[in-house]
């Protein structure tokens, strides 16, 4: 027993009785031989107490006598068939319903050997309702003995839990095999900060029942009033594969309660009996996403790296990284990072090496707008494949400065492409935008001229030349859900840019195991990514402040801004001319848009003259040229318009 629980345990625990005699013990053999003895001392009683019940008082002289000749035997076969059974050896701590079960059989085993030896030994006068009254006062008895110190050591840990002035009331979401795991693992943990009130759960058949001595309450849809009566501060969801509808439900009933809400995460319910509270994790607006999470085939994305040469620009964005850390698990001959950022850079590579440590990883810190150092790079690692995920995306920031945006989105791109294009890589790909569609911001317009690019250079070039469209990413540099976050920390408000605004949303590790497949998977020269429906930003915003424990309007307000210059109030992924659109494979579509227009040189070359004159008339009026639907956010005066060949 002393293996089974610690001293600081014992200590919180009065245990004046014998029955924590065997845990003081802590010699294994003196431990079985004393738990046995008492069983011995229980069997005798209770033998005695269904003779005298069975006969009335004190049984007379000869019943006295038989005592004496049937105890040795029936202590003989109950000791061993306790012994067989294995319950000499008895975790006070860990024992639960199989034990019973193992108890209750070693002692029907006992007894039923015990009637079928009465007439050998000439015990047949003794009433086989002796035999059925000491089976079952025996039983009740060692159970006893053996289930009420747990029993006593669960009800100390609630009390003193419920006690505490920091234990918080929780709510469990899913009363079956899930929830019932947690529970019992919470019950047995005294480190746990939660003090479980009940259950709730769709299933009408369990309304009323106890799970572990806890009440399932009623269903889901009462989880708001529930909260309210039983002052529940945390909700702890323990349903596997709970989809993200049922989630936001969940959410919505609980946006006005101010509470917390954790969960088990899906991969975690496979591991069946060994759910645990620290499997708990915090509910998160990915989870929230109006669609299943996109899983992929690790051989088929195996099959397109191992062995490959790899470089990636902008390796120290969240997009380039998350693609180095993807490309770095699938063994690739090599992997070059190229960013002109050159801290978060160095980071990353120290944490590939780390992580795996054979792998064959560059750091190179350049420009993409400096061709000759591109060729360079191309030229001294002679990469197969070319993540291209540098740009500048900001899109307030390349407002006020467009040339800024077509030096590193436009003519980076192109410098790129043509060292892909010279050094014979075999597949190219562009990280593109869905703010490329219909433009109304500097961003999205130049993003949309290096999809074009990208075409007109795939026009003359044997390298594979693929765009891949998407949306917002959760959780990159400068996306709302972290800005959010840090609102809220500081106390508010959260600032939203307009109530209907709208976005289409993915996670990080989504995005890019689809862009490695849709690239490499040479598809086609622009991949369309499905992202699932569009998400409302101000319940965006609403679904961060609920996950943080706090009421939305109440604790922390939301303060609407106005759209900034070239936002729009919803993205599209496709335009009119990509309407020839079919669907090559879950979440990736592949779409024919136009070729770039015949004079597409003469006009790069006006955009370029125009940008590194810093002429931003002119590059608003090429990009119109180009682009028929951009539609400026600030349109020009004519007055500030300068030629388009001015030096």
């Amino acid at each position: 027993m002393a293996r089974y629980m610690d001293a600081g345990t014992l200590s919180t625990m009065r245990r004046p009785h014998t029955r924590w005699a065997a845990s003081r013990v802590s010699s294994p053999r003196l431990r079985s031989l004393l738990v046995l003895s008492l069983d011995a001392v229980m069997t005798t009683g209770a033998l005695c107490a269904a003779m005298r019940l069975s006969y009335g008082g004190l049984p007379p002289e000869r019943w006295r006598l038989a005592l004496l000749h049937v105890l040795p035997l029936l202590l003989v076969l109950r000791l061993g068939s306790l012994a067989a059974f294995g319950l000499h050896r008895w975790s006070y701590r860990r024992s639960g319903l199989s034990e019973a079960g193992r108890l209750v059989a070693a002692n029907l085993v006992a007894s039923l050997a015990f009637e079928a030896l009465r007439s050998v030994f000439g015990f047949d006068g003794l009433f086989r309702a002796v035999v059925a009254i000491e089976f079952l006062f025996t039983t009740a008895l060692m159970g006893a003995h053996r289930f009420t110190p747990r029993l006593l050591h669960q009800w100390h840990l609630e009390r003193r839990r419920s006690r505490a002035c920091d234990a918080q009331r929780a709510l469990i979401v899913g009363a079956g095999s899930a929830g019932d795991l947690l529970q019992r693992d919470l019950l047995r943990t005294p480190q746990s900060p939660w003090h479980v009130v009940g259950f709730v759960d769709d299933d009408r058949a369990k309304h009323g029942t106890h799970l572990n001595g806890k009440p399932v309450l009623g269903p889901i849809g009462a989880l708001a009033e529930l909260v309210r009566k039983h002052r529940v501060a945390q909700v702890l969801i323990a349903i596997p594969r709970l989809s993200p509808e049922r989630i936001g439900h969940i959410l919505e009933l609980c946006r006005d309660q101010g509470v917390r809400i954790k969960f088990i995460p899906a991969s975690f319910i496979y591991l069946d009996k060994r759910i645990t509270s620290a499997m708990l994790h915090d509910l998160s607006p990915e989870h929230l996403l109006p669609r299943k999470a996109i899983t992929f085939d690790r051989e088929e994305t195996r099959r397109l790296v191992t062995g490959r040469r790899i470089l990636v620009t902008g390796g120290a964005g969240s997009i380039g990284s998350e693609i180095a850390r993807q490309v770095a698990e699938l063994e690739p001959a090599s992997l070059v990072l190229v960013d002109i950022n050159e801290n978060e850079l160095y980071l990353l590579v120290r944490q590939l090496q780390e992580r795996h440590p054979k792998l064959d990883v560059s750091a190179l810190v350049g420009d993409i707008r400096d061709l000759d150092r591109m060729m360079r790079v191309g030229r001294e690692h002679e990469p197969q494949y070319v993540f291209h995920a540098a740009a500048h995306k900001h899109v307030p920031l390349m407002e006020d400065a467009p040339e800024e945006a077509i030096k590193n989105n436009v003519f980076g791109t192109l410098n790129v492409a043509l060292m892909a294009e010279a050094c014979g890589v075999e597949r190219f790909v562009l990280i593109s935008t869905d703010k490329a569609v219909h433009p109304t911001s500097v961003m999205g317009a130049s993003k949309r001229l290096a999809e074009m690019v990208i075409r007109d250079v795939a026009s003359r070039s044997r390298t594979a030349f693929t765009a891949v469209r998407f949306g917002n990413v959760l959780g990159s540099a400068g996306s709302v859900v972290p800005i959010f976050k840090q609102q809220i920390q500081r106390g508010g408000p959260v600032t939203v840019t307009h109530p209907d605004c709208t976005r289409y949303f993915m996670t990080i590790p989504e995005a890019v195991g689809l862009v490695m497949l849709s690239g490499l998977g040479g598809y086609g020269e622009l991949c369309i990514l499905d992202m699932g429906d569009p998400v409302r930003i101000s319940e965006l915003a609403e679904n961060t402040i609920t996950l943080a424990g706090l009421v939305p309007g109440r604790d922390i307000p939301i303060v609407y801004t106005g759209l900034r210059p070239g936002e729009k109030l919803e993205e599209t992924l496709l335009s009119e001319e990509e309407e020839r659109t079919q669907q090559v494979r879950n979440h990736i579509k592949v779409a024919r848009s136009p070729a770039p227009p015949s004079d597409f040189q003469t006009r790069l070359k006006q955009l370029e003259r125009a940008a590194r004159n810093g002429n931003v008339a002119a590059v608003i009026r090429v990009m119109r040229s180009l682009i028929p639907t951009y539609t400026p956010a600030r349109p020009l005066e004519d007055s500030d318009a300068q030629p388009l060949d001015a030096r």
